[in-house]
């Protein structure tokens, strides 16, 4: 079973850092071993999940079924992405939609416009609680002592000049995450990028998700993001809520 713990880092190591794989980076990646890292890997060529050239590993299409057990066993995803949809055809913007695990905000749904700066979110994609608007959100959702531990819990680097990473301050902003019903971040994960989130509930009130808009912070504003996109998220998001 230790060996497949590893083969999973190894598979989720994929797309942390960059679409294809040295054994070196695998092993830094996942902290193991160059010799576990490259058992791992060539067990997962064998099998056909992942391609080798002689030097890199990617994934083959074949990698794509065990993201799809999820999404087919989860109906969240499905249920929302019809909302998502209109919610990115009024604003004219990228939407997403995540859940948290083990403190990181993990893409499970999105409806992408393109643009000529992209967010770089896909589903899939893990951000970190601390710095990321969904993250907050759904951090929010947890009761104070939760979200104490899941802050102390994860490593806080800054990733710009603008990234909190005290948990005494952070966890002030949990909690103002949680009494105005929204999280909005400004280049605090990316330079350029800026991001606003907001809860989704189940009809009992459970926080399971949250649904977010990203942007570039030269097309716009913290304002704009306020006073344009915010009633969108609010109602596409209540609206999905009515169904869960």
């Amino acid at each position: 079973m230790a060996g497949l713990g590893k083969g999973l880092a190894v598979i989720e190591a994929f797309g942390a850092r960059s679409s294809r794989l040295t054994v070196s980076e695998a092993a830094e990646i996942t902290g193991t071993t160059r010799a576990a890292a490259r058992r791992c890997l060539l067990t997962l060529v064998e099998l056909g999940y992942v391609a080798h050239d002689g030097k890199h590993f990617r994934p083959t299409p074949r990698m794509l079924r065990l993201g799809s057990s999820y999404l087919e066993a989860d109906p969240l995803p499905a249920l929302a992405q019809p909302h998502l949809v209109e919610a990115r055809d009024e604003m004219q913007e990228s939407v997403s939609l995540a859940v948290l695990e083990d403190g990181w905000s993990v893409f499970v749904a999105r409806a992408e416009i393109a643009h000529l700066v992209s967010t770089g979110v896909r589903v899939g994609a893990r951000l970190p609680g601390y710095c990321s608007a969904t993250g907050r959100v759904l951090l929010a959702g947890l009761d104070d002592e939760e979200a104490r531990n899941a802050l102390r819990a994860e490593p806080r680097r800054a990733r710009t000049s603008r990234t909190l990473t005290d948990p005494a301050a952070l966890f002030a902003v949990v909690l103002e995450t949680r009494e105005r019903g929204y999280a909005l971040i400004d280049e605090e994960l990316e330079l350029g990028m800026r991001a606003l989130a907001v809860p989704v509930r189940t009809s009992r009130g459970n926080l399971v998700a949250a649904m977010s808009v990203s942007a570039s912070s030269g097309r716009v504003t913290n304002e704009e993001l306020r006073t344009r996109l915010l009633p969108v998220l609010l109602e596409r998001a209540a609206a999905l809520s009515k169904t869960l």
